[in-house]
């Protein structure tokens, strides 16, 4: 498999959206503008080993966890994932298949702190318009926090999305620094245990959408422990 997963993953989409609806398509990967997404995903690769030319699973099989704040768009992609059932993808001189798929509840959350872990990296980014760098934090930081509201702010304002941020915090209970590549480039990010608080609506919608930047590109997944 190859190492950068995120580029194998993001071209899959885009063959099932275009495919299933091109009105879909276009809606979320029109070229000619910025898109911010509500989807997010993870992967679990079984016994991967990271060599040189790419990953070696234990197994020749791989499972995709997809979440996405917009319950009707969910449907869509849903629909439109069906349509690759058994159907060959290249996939770096071999191939996949989607052999199988299940719809999982997910519970509300209810309180205005949970615990969570990470299920994909963690990215927080600043980006300075100025000189269009971009600066990137971890758990351990100075800002870290700070710059993740901005992520969170950005994020529900550009999607007009009625949520209050003021309490939105995050707490790093057990966690570690990760470099992971990002279409090509070596990215610092944060996996592990965190604390997370706020309003029990923007709570619901990040466990939906995802946390951080690049959601949509399998990063900012989480799953709740407590």
């Amino acid at each position: 498999m190859p190492k950068e997963m995120d580029r194998l993953m993001l071209s899959f989409f885009k063959a099932a959206t275009e495919r299933y609806s091109k009105n879909m398509f276009n809606a979320l990967y029109d070229k000619s503008r910025s898109i911010i997404k509500t989807y997010t995903y993870s992967l679990n690769l079984p016994g991967a080993a990271f060599v040189k030319d790419g990953i070696e699973l234990q197994k020749n099989e791989f499972t995709m966890f997809f979440s996405d704040a917009d319950q009707g768009e969910l449907m869509m992609f849903f629909n439109a994932f069906q349509g690759m059932k058994y159907q060959k993808y290249p996939m770096a001189g071999n191939s996949m298949q989607l052999v199988s798929m299940y719809i999982q509840n997910m519970n509300e959350i209810k309180d205005d702190e949970i615990i969570i872990r990470m299920s994909s990296p963690l990215i927080v980014r600043r980006h300075n318009s100025d000189d269009n760098s971009d600066k990137y934090y971890v758990y351990n930081t100075d800002g870290f926090e700070q710059a993740l509201r901005e992520n969170t702010d950005i994020f529900i304002d550009r999607m007009n999305i009625p949520v209050k941020s003021d309490s939105f915090g995050i707490e790093p209970i057990k966690a570690k620094k990760v470099v992971i590549p990002v279409f090509g480039r070596n990215t610092d990010a944060s996996l592990g245990i965190f604390k997370l608080k706020g309003d029990r609506d923007l709570l619901n919608l990040l466990y939906m959408a995802g946390i951080g930047a690049r959601r949509s590109e399998g990063k900012g997944k989480f799953d709740i422990l407590a």
